[in-house]
């Protein structure tokens, strides 16, 4: 059976003027936002059960937590490949085939073609449902949207709140205090430990600020006027909680990438900033992302909506310096090279670094010690199926894309740039494929296992 057969009843093929005009028309601008509201709160359930049909297509959503080792702060990672096969195919099979041959046969897991949003077609920030719960509990600031939810289940995100290490102070380890901060309690929780200058930073990371979807116009999406959101919101302690958005800088809209929200742990050693915008400092990244990216690239509606016109010199520039602070998680199996001490390591493990090193081909780009090469490359997917559209998203070519640290990557889930591979395993299954490695199954499980502590 054909790709195309096996989501055409998931499948949404929309012209790309229809869709680049889809948050026109659902605007206050035709309807009052009585109106808008009640009929996008009606048509909300056609469109999570659409979401939630296809990842259940896509994937295996059970719960089966891996034993043995965990997230930083105690959340057990989850075990196993998620990517459902096509019928009749195992991995080996597949790997043994050649891109031409995976395409012509239209064997490509469509669990490894883009994720698309949770509603494609109208896109912008959305939550999970612990990261709005805390939040209201502690600022009364609800982040909930009347038209749509998140959609991966919790226990493939990673864990809430996160630890917080700092570069500057790595004795005091993590100095999260088992709270999310907010505007509320940021000073409490850090005054003893920066200077004000990166406390004037990170008050600003806190503070929220009009976006698209949350602000105090009749175009939202929250049933409220809302003051906004924050960096800290979907970068939740300086980590991530896995909220999810769509890139302002695409058109039309079904070529739009489903955004993962990457962790800034190890900022201080990136040199590219945004998973395709290759911006060159945070400065840049943090400027940019509250000037258009809050509103999806669309000046005018920053400016009805109320942008946030950062000062350079003195807010970006605390911002960044706050930022620059976020340290990645121990690891206490690596040596000051960041490769592993044999004197602590497992034999699987070591056996994994010498395929990371070797067969895998991984340290093409992820180098150590932070296993980064801090450049952009382009892995050309689309070698391996045919160009289709599901759920208001075209899979295509998704073009270069930075290669993010993989340090500390076990606290770091869903993966790929727009969180299509659910675990480590599928990762591994997934580049198998991709660079067309040949690994067996007891060098996939090593070079997992020794991800799992880098």
């Amino acid at each position: 059976m054909s790709v195309s057969s096996r989501i055409s009843r998931l499948m949404v093929v929309l012209p790309a003027t229809a869709l680049a005009c889809c948050a026109l028309t659902a605007s206050a601008a035709d309807e009052d936002f009585s109106t808008l509201s009640k009929r996008l709160q009606a048509e909300k359930p056609k469109f999570a059960q659409r979401q939630q049909d296809l990842l259940a297509q896509r994937y295996d959503l059970a719960d089966r937590p891996f034993k043995g080792a965990t997230m930083s702060r105690g959340k057990p990672m989850q075990d196993g490949v998620r990517v459902r096969l096509p019928a009749g195919m195992s991995w080996e099979k597949l790997a043994a085939l050649s891109p031409d041959e995976v395409k012509a046969r239209q064997l490509w897991p469509v669990g490894f073609l883009p994720l698309p949003h949770p509603h494609h077609e109208a896109g912008g920030m959305v939550f999970p449902k612990f990261l709005i719960k805390e939040m209201k509990q502690q600022t009364d600031r609800d982040l909930t949207r009347f038209d749509l939810d998140y959609d991966l289940p919790d226990h493939f995100l990673p864990e809430f709140p996160a630890a917080i290490y700092l570069t500057t102070r790595p004795d005091l380890g993590d100095v999260s205090q088992g709270k999310l901060l907010t505007l509320g309690n940021y000073y409490r929780v850090f005054k003893d430990i920066l200077n004000p200058k990166q406390l004037e930073g990170l008050r600003l990371l806190v503070t929220p600020f009009p976006q698209q979807q949350f602000n105090a116009t009749e175009d939202r999406r929250s049933l409220k006027a809302h003051p906004g959101v924050a960096c800290f919101d979907c970068h939740a302690n300086g980590h991530t909680n896995a909220s999810t958005h769509t890139v302002g800088d695409i058109r039309p809209n079904e070529h739009r990438h489903r955004i993962g929200t990457p962790t800034l742990r190890g900022l201080n050693i990136q040199r590219l900033f945004g998973s395709q915008r290759a911006m060159k400092t945070v400065e840049d990244f943090t400027e940019f992302e509250q000037r258009a990216a809050y509103f999806d690239g669309i000046p005018a509606d920053a400016a009805r909506k109320g942008t946030n016109v950062l000062e350079r010199g003195s807010q970006v520039h605390f911002m960044a310096e706050f930022q620059a602070l976020l340290d990645f998680p121990p690891a206490p199996k690596l040596n000051v090279f960041g490769k592993l001490d044999a004197a602590k390591a497992s034999a699987n493990e070591l056996r994994g670094q010498a395929v990371f090193f070797g067969k895998g081909q991984c340290a093409s780009c992820h180098t150590p010690p932070y296993y980064t090469d801090n450049l952009m490359h382009n892995l050309k997917v689309e070698r391996f199926f045919s160009k289709v559209t599901i759920n208001g998203r075209t899979a295509s070519a998704d073009g270069p894309i930075k290669t993010f640290p993989l340090r500390g990557i076990k606290d770091s889930p869903p993966y790929l740039h727009d969180d299509r591979l659910l675990t480590l395993e599928d990762t591994v299954e997934f580049f198998n494929l991709v660079l067309e490695l040949k690994l067996n199954e007891e060098e996939k499980k090593d070079l997992v296992a020794f991800m799992r502590v880098l």
